[in-house]
């Protein structure tokens, strides 16, 4: 009897529709010999359905063995779905609860690596609720913080609602569109390099923890970094495996392990860096839910780097979470 694989999409986050083409990936790909795949999609209002029907998840979710949840954003990686799925007791793809929401917060995850004496950006964090004057507190940033500095929501992915500020003219408008994604925000120095990307596995090919070669990105000119934008106008360029020096391969891939095991994060996910003059900067890591799986997504093209089929990938996943093993 073939495992029913209930492939959750969608969401009421802005990565909505990066979340969607995911979902028809994993749909897509999934051994059809052995597996079962249903897809389930959940609307902008949170609204679950099966074959266009709404209903509650507990019904969508009825006889599913393995949730494969590439939820992007909020509702899918913080620990909101990661509850519902315990609830009803239905296997799941990615991190618990716990790691899920700690990883989703930016400012949580850089004290976490910082302990692990891996580099970290300079930033503060911003309030909302404590910021009554926009206006002033961009002067005062602007005074007494160094710049450029990248100006972004502290929870969220995808680079959502981030804005790299060279001059003061800049910056109050950067501090209300991150506000307008997230109640606290963070800004940080701005540190220059290449930037790299790296994956990691749970129990692949014979590892505790498996990191797939490092993904080289060169955004495009007019972008500056790898934006929202930049990630999805089709003309950033990637390099797999990436042109890194060997001392620099195995320092991110190392990092990205350490990563992965100091958060408690679980099946896989997917880590960012710097690499600057000063060494290689720790950015951000996403969980197994928030990792892309489209096909212009940098971990499917990872995969293939190693001489691994997707197909193959995802199953090792779903048996993962079929056998209840976590971090």
């Amino acid at each position: 009897m073939k495992t029913v694989v209930g492939v959750l999409r969608g969401g009421p986050s802005s990565e909505y529709e990066v979340s969607l083409k995911s979902g028809a990936t994993v749909l897509e790909a999934l051994d059809k010999e052995r597996y079962d795949a249903r897809d389930i999609f959940i609307g902008k209002d949170g609204q679950w359905h099966v074959h266009g029907t709404p209903m509650l998840p507990e019904r969508a979710l009825r006889g599913v063995d393995v949730a494969f949840n590439v939820i992007h954003g909020e509702y899918g990686e913080d620990g909101q779905l990661q509850r519902i799925l315990d609830a009803v007791a239905v296997p799941y793809t990615g991190s618990d609860a716990f790691a899920s929401a700690l990883a989703f917060n930016k400012q949580s995850t850089k004290d976490v690596v910082s302990k692990l004496g891996i580099k970290v950006a300079h930033g503060v964090m911003l309030d909302k609720d404590s910021t009554d004057n926009i206006e002033k507190t961009a002067f005062d940033l602007f005074r007494t913080f160094p710049h450029p500095a990248i100006v972004k929501p502290a929870i969220g992915g995808s680079s959502v609602g981030a804005t790299v500020v060279h001059n003061f003219h800049a910056l109050e408008p950067a501090l209300h569109k991150a506000f307008a994604i997230s109640p606290k925000i963070l800004i940080e120095e701005f540190v220059p390099g290449r930037e790299a990307t790296v994956g990691v596995i749970d129990g692949f090919r014979g590892e505790k923890t498996y990191a797939l070669l490092p993904v080289e990105i060169i955004p495009p000119k007019k972008h500056g970094f790898f934006s929202y934008d930049a990630k999805y106008s089709g003309e950033t360029i990637e390099r797999v495996p990436g042109n890194f020096t060997p001392d620099e391969k195995q320092e991110l891939m190392t990092q990205a392990r350490m990563v992965h095991e100091a958060m408690g994060l679980s099946h896989y996910s997917r880590s960012d860096f710097i690499i600057a003059k000063r060494g290689i900067y720790f950015l951000e890591v996403n969980n197994a839910a928030g990792v892309g799986m489209t096909k212009e997504s940098l971990f499917p093209k990872a995969i293939g780097a190693v001489g691994a089929k997707l197909s193959d990938f995802l199953s090792h996943v779903v048996e993962l979470a079929r056998a209840g093993r976590r971090s």
